[in-house]
């Protein structure tokens, strides 16, 4: 009698194959479940994404599933969803999209022990506060915030950083015990009975902002806003009564931003806001325990409040009732590698996906969003004005640098500018986005330049190290004493950066607090944080930047911004790169007069009369907007046409070249209704030795490039690459 056949499931691997893979398992594995399953001579860790009746394989090569792994909780149904939508729109084989989404914890098959999640009340009774020793001010902290509410050990924490330590103690001493959270049903109905949470309501909206509250909770079902908002305006103070209607409503919220540098003062904000909240972040300055406990908090259900960076729109919300995108137009939510997403685009998905309402934040909208709240597929809610009644949006003007004099690359009218703020005790920022001393160091004999080897790029000085370093690569050598080429010591620095400008004001304002904010200086884990307390606490006088400043800072001191060097956009091959400058200015300007006095923005620039400055000056987006889309249109460029980009790279350019023209001709026999462009270098065409170049399908049709580009994936998968590296980018943003 032969043995009964046992149900086939359908697994994910992390491979780079384009398919799943077929495995028997008993009736008890189901979708979503983790398991270990022989792969060759190897056992990997897989994901279930379905059950099928049968498979094309024969029954002598089906080999059976290991083990289903513990550890972890079912992965929904909706949200694998989301992984094959992901796999297929971005054309990245599926087991990779899977794994790219969850946790490194959960891509391994050690052991995981879900730790409950614990909060803390007070038990039996707490000593007098009078008997506690003086010493134990945070101890006593704690105990009071207990008394008033149970808290998890993350709301603890926004008491002080030694919140665990104390809390440990009390333990210790009896007086506080740990319970487990209640976790809601992830099936509790929406919209029913109100659900009680603490909310310090400690602002009145304004009418605009009370309007873009009223329309996003009315919206029932999939709703996609653009929440267009001058800087200063209160977009966070919308996102924060919005969470507070969603909290009510007992669903999940989801807030993505661009940066990790704005995670921890967004999370000390909201929780303060809702401080009986549970509120988890997700981005990649946490460990991996932590990651892990954090995104199992927001998959149980336990987690109301999930703000993250754009690798947390993959985080499973069960009761998702809101996604909120702050500072959309972020070239950062876009991945620049390996599943190539836009975490915009998939969290706009995403909402659809779960008939949810998604709000997308930005004072400068990117042009694909604008253009789409323009023709009425998003709705188009409007800030036009400051929240705080006394703060104006500040004066901008530019300083023609052919027509005056300059001191290491700063006017004497801006240098006049910083020595009055600091005489009326208010803060300046001096912005420019080139990190290190100077771009490049030049021989004033032969031309010599610091070219790095192994890019195309040049190395840029670094003073204070006496190194020449490449941004691109990470490749440096000693400063050298005298030219390579000639032999000549006379060697000059050429431009300008951060360490040059910090020098110079040095020189020009001796007994000024100078303080530089850039990759370098906030290199160590805690500088950051350090510098950003400094800055609120009226500890310096003059900020030095690079684009790390250049948004959702709140400085009420800062009345002066600089802006060094942004002419090189202007003149860029990128077609963004107007886009990009535009917004990059108008929140770096945004930084100044957020408070009762009034703020100054001063551009130096070559081209004071350029369309960009002048609707600058005017703080006119639309303006612009609208000059950059009808160049756009008739270019034929996004948001007009749907573009995929396949990049290939390799030591040897004829291997690159002979890859993309095999795979040009192959595009081109398809006969598709997509436009094939030639194959051309990249604009970086050398990066650590790599040549790079690529070629460019676009077409009218979103759908019919997607249509073309299935039918074109088996004819790169036939193509010999074996020593390229290769890439499809869908919908790309570099060039």
């Amino acid at each position: 009698m032969n043995p009964p056949i046992k149900p086939i499931v359908r697994v994910a691997l992390d491979v780079p194959l384009a398919t799943l893979f077929d495995y028997s398992a008993d009736e008890s594995v189901v979708p979503g479940q983790r398991v270990l399953v022989p792969f060759g001579t190897r056992k990997k860790v897989g994901v279930v994404m379905e059950r099928v009746a049968e498979s094309p394989l024969s029954a002598t090569r089906i080999k059976p599933v290991l083990q289903v792994l513990s550890g972890s909780a079912l992965l929904s149904a909706r949200f694998l969803s989301l992984l094959k939508f992901c796999s297929n729109y971005y054309h990245y084989p599926i087991g990779q999209a899977v794994f790219t989404a969850l946790p490194t914890r959960l891509r391994a098959d050690k052991p995981i022990t879900i730790k409950p999640i614990l909060h803390y009340r007070l038990a039996g009774c707490p000593p007098a506060i009078a008997s506690l020793p003086k010493r134990k001010v945070i101890a006593l902290r704690i105990l009071e915030k207990l008394a008033a509410q149970t808290c998890n050990l993350q709301q603890l924490k926004a008491i002080s950083a030694t919140a665990a330590t104390q809390l440990k103690w009390l333990l210790e001493q009896g007086w506080v015990e740990s319970c487990e959270a209640h976790i809601s049903s992830p099936g509790l109905p929406m919209g029913g009975a109100v659900v009680a949470h603490t909310f310090a309501n400690a602002h009145t909206l304004t009418a605009e902002q009370q309007l873009a509250v009223d329309s996003v909770v009315r919206a029932r079902g999939y709703a996609c806003f653009l929440l267009q908002g001058v800087t200063g305006s209160g977009k966070t103070e919308v996102y924060v009564h919005l969470m507070h209607q969603m909290l009510q409503r007992a669903g999940q919220v989801l807030l993505l931003v661009p940066e990790i540098n704005l995670t921890p003062q967004l999370e000390g904000y909201f929780r303060n806001r809702f401080p009986d909240a549970d509120l988890v972040s997700l981005h990649s300055g946490l460990s991996e325990n932590q990651r892990l406990h954090n995104w199992q908090q927001a998959q149980s259900g336990a987690a109301q409040i999930v703000l993250g960076t754009r690798l947390s729109v993959f985080t499973e919300l069960p009761r998702l009732a809101l996604i909120l995108v702050d500072e959309e137009h972020d070239t950062s939510y876009k991945q620049q590698e390996g599943l190539r997403y836009s975490a915009r685009d998939v969290a706009i998905f995403r909402a659809k996906q779960c008939a949810v309402p998604i709000v997308l934040g930005s004072a400068t909208p990117s042009l694909e969003t604008y253009f789409n709240a323009q023709n009425g597929r998003y709705r188009l809610l409007k800030l036009t004005e400051r929240a705080l009644a006394a703060a104006s949006l500040p004066t901008i003007s530019c300083i023609n640098t052919k027509q005056t004099q300059m001191f290491e690359g700063i006017s004497e009218k801006l240098l006049r500018e910083i020595g009055l703020r600091i005489q009326r005790g208010e803060q300046s920022l001096l912005f420019i986005n080139r990190r290190g001393y100077a771009p490049v160091l030049m021989c004033t004999e032969c031309g010599w330049l610091s070219d790095c080897k192994n890019c195309a790029g040049k190395m840029v000085l670094h003073l204070k190290d006496k190194r020449l370093r490449c941004h691109l690569c990470g490749y440096q050598v000693r400063l050298p004493r005298a030219c390579p080429g000639c032999g000549h010591a006379d060697l000059q620095p050429v431009g300008s950066g951060t360490q040059r400008i910090e020098s110079a004001l040095r020189e020009r304002f001796p007994d000024a607090r100078i303080l530089r904010v850039d990759s370098d200086s906030t290199r160590n884990k805690r500088a950051w944080k350090i510098m950003r307390e400094q800055i609120q606490a009226h500890e310096v006088d003059i900020l030095v930047g690079t684009q790390m400043l250049a948004k959702g800072h709140d400085f009420p001191a800062l009345t002066l911004v600089g802006v060094l060097n942004p002419d090189s956009a202007l003149y860029s091959a990128d077609f963004r790169a107007g886009e990009k400058l535009f917004a990059q200015l108008m929140q770096v300007a945004g930084r100044a007069g957020r408070a009762e006095k009034p703020g100054e923005v001063l551009i130096q620039t070559a081209f004071p009369d350029h369309p960009l400055f002048l609707c600058l000056q005017n703080h006119d987006f639309a303006g612009w907007a609208a000059t950059q889309l009808a160049e756009r249109q008739l270019a034929g460029f996004p948001p007009f046409v749907y573009q995929a980009m396949l990049r290939a790279e390799s030591k040897e350019e004829t291997e690159v070249y002979a890859y993309l023209n095999q795979a040009r001709v192959a595009a081109v026999g398809l006969n598709r209704a997509v436009e094939i462009l030639g194959v051309v270098p990249a604009s970086l065409a050398r990066r650590a030795n790599y040549v790079r170049a690529q070629l460019l399908v676009q077409s009218g049709s979103r759908s019919e490039l997607q249509q073309f580009l299935h039918a074109w994936q088996p004819s790169l998968n036939n193509i010999p690459a074996q020593k390229l590296r290769c890439s499809l980018d869908i919908d790309p943003l570099e060039f």
